[in-house]
């Protein structure tokens, strides 16, 4: 069976059965624990699963035609990576997904609509069952492994505004990819500061402009239904969130000449993305198909080049390594825990598709070569400090805050 043969070769460590379509049993590995078993249900499984395993395998799991008889689909995956390691993926496989996926590479506003659609504009109920209070949609920042996914969030906040020198109070700030609108409404708050929002997603419009209301804050904050190519003006501030991915390798010279094109002359942007720590390569197939269609992972080789050519300079970089898998770890276990909740508002289909999903970028982001780089960006040279002394003070001095008034509300 040639699906077997696959991971005869991948597998050496470890304890899997493989159960093919006639009931047969492949004993895989040393045998070392914990034991996993997998089951095909369907003979061309056999052959198909080893053409593309990135994309048949997760497309065989949310049908229904392979199961897991032992262990989860979380332990099947770590099993995978484990033994991989930091080995790249074979060429032939990626040869595949270059082919495929130079073709989706254009990137028009209409095509972003309709990209962002597919999966930002899903019930409004889905993501509050995994997502923190705030709906950070994007990785936090865990200070320490003790903290919460609404602490880490409310970390990710601080630590990005930091870098942006909120150095007065009349900045204009643009969030470009403003989701349901938390990072907005915080630089508003924290740096009194005027902010735009501008997102493609309808859902997260109409929820961000309902919280700028009820906060109080509309006439300082207003989020604004339209792609960043046509934003206009100049800001002294610019952040952007979980949007690169979005963007298309093909597009990054145009997304940082439009970044330049609308920061002030001593302005700072922040661009908060996920990336490869290795060379370019393809995003997951699964992940593109039914999650992301459209995406695509930047390496920093090809981050650098794009920016190289924009007028901009780059201030700082800072990677953040495993913050994503913890993230993700509990988005994954709040989603499974309401797993009915999730299967009344779509199907048992539905939600083995997110479980995949789910299991395959934490599986990445621990084991794997994938990241999030935070960088720090601007037109001149002298636009920030020469040293990272004001991050850390100005951080230190909001965390102070936000603990004292936290110990106020408990004790009151």
């Amino acid at each position: 069976m040639l699906f077997g043969r696959l991971l005869e070769s991948i597998v050496h460590t470890g304890h899997l059965r493989l159960i093919d379509a006639a009931g047969r049993t492949h004993a895989i590995g040393d045998g070392a624990p914990p034991p996993i078993a997998i089951r095909l249900h369907s003979r061309c499984l056999h052959y198909t699963l080893a053409l593309n395993p990135g994309l048949f395998l997760g497309e065989a799991y949310m049908d229904g035609s392979l199961s897991i008889e032992e262990g989860t689909l979380y332990d099947f995956y770590e099993l995978i990576a484990r033994n991989m390691g930091s080995h790249r993926t074979p060429y032939w496989l990626t040869l595949i997904e270059q082919i495929s996926a130079g073709i989706r590479q254009r990137n028009p506003v209409p095509t972003a609509r309709r990209n962002v659609a597919h999966h930002y504009d899903l019930t409004e109920r889905l993501f509050e069952i995994f997502l923190d209070r705030d709906r950070q949609y994007s990785c936090g920042y865990f200070a320490t492994p003790a903290d919460s996914l609404e602490i880490a969030q409310e970390n990710k906040k601080r630590h990005i505004a930091a870098k942006l020198l909120l150095d007065r109070s009349d900045l204009r700030i643009l969030d470009i990819g403003s989701g349901w609108g938390g990072l907005s409404l915080y630089l508003a708050q924290v740096a009194n500061a005027r902010v735009t929002g501008v997102t493609l997603s309808s859902e997260q419009h109409k929820f961000s402009q309902a919280r700028a209301a009820t906060a109080g804050l509309q006439d300082r904050v207003r989020f604004c239904l339209r792609d960043y190519r046509e934003e206009t003006g100049r800001y002294d501030r610019i952040v952007s969130v979980g949007i690169f991915e979005h963007v298309g390798k093909r597009n990054y010279a145009e997304f940082f000449g439009k970044l330049h094109a609308l920061l002030a002359d001593n302005g700072v942007a922040l661009l908060h993305s996920i990336g490869y720590c290795d060379a370019p390569t393809p995003i997951n197939p699964f992940i593109r198909k039914y999650i992301f269609p459209g995406a695509a992972i930047p390496s920093l080789s090809e981050v650098f080049a794009a920016i190289e050519q924009s007028g901009l300079i780059v201030t700082d970089v800072e990677i953040l390594r495993l913050h994503y898998a913890e993230t993700l770890r509990h988005w994954r276990r709040r989603f499974t825990d309401r797993w009915h909740a999730v299967a009344e508002l779509y199907d048992e289909q539905f939600c083995r598709m997110w479980e995949v999903y789910l299991v395959l970028c934490e599986i990445a982001f621990r084991f794997r070569t994938s990241m999030v780089f935070q960088m720090q960006l601007a037109r001149r040279s002298d636009a920030v400090p020469t040293t990272r002394d004001y991050m850390f003070d100005w951080e230190r001095m909001k965390k102070s805050i936000s603990s004292s008034v936290r110990q106020t509300v408990l004790s009151s």
